[in-house]
């Protein structure tokens, strides 16, 4: 029963930190320029910030860094910035 808990608490924190990134890498990520050019939704944003999460996420596990969950989020809010700094065109 403790590995569905870990298993649960783990995609709800990698969701949120997903959908956390994506919103506000929308709202407050650009210029108000660019704002104007180019206009993408923040359920967009959100989701490709948790397809970034998701991503940094398990490269943290790939790399071994398993006995501390701490790291394995900070891979997914990286990750999760990465994605979205990639998706807009840098």
């Amino acid at each position: 029963m403790a590995v569905i808990t870990t298993g649960m608490a783990n995609l709800l924190i990698v969701l949120a930190i997903g959908i956390g990134a994506g919103i506000g890498f929308n709202r407050y990520g650009q210029t108000w320029l660019r704002q104007l050019a180019t206009r993408h939704s923040d359920v967009t944003s959100a989701l490709v910030g948790i397809a970034g999460a998701f991503i940094g996420f398990h490269v943290g596990v790939i790399l071994g860094l398993l006995p501390l969950p701490l790291m394995q989020y900070v891979m997914a809010a990286v990750g999760a910035v990465l994605v979205l700094w990639l998706w807009r065109g840098r």
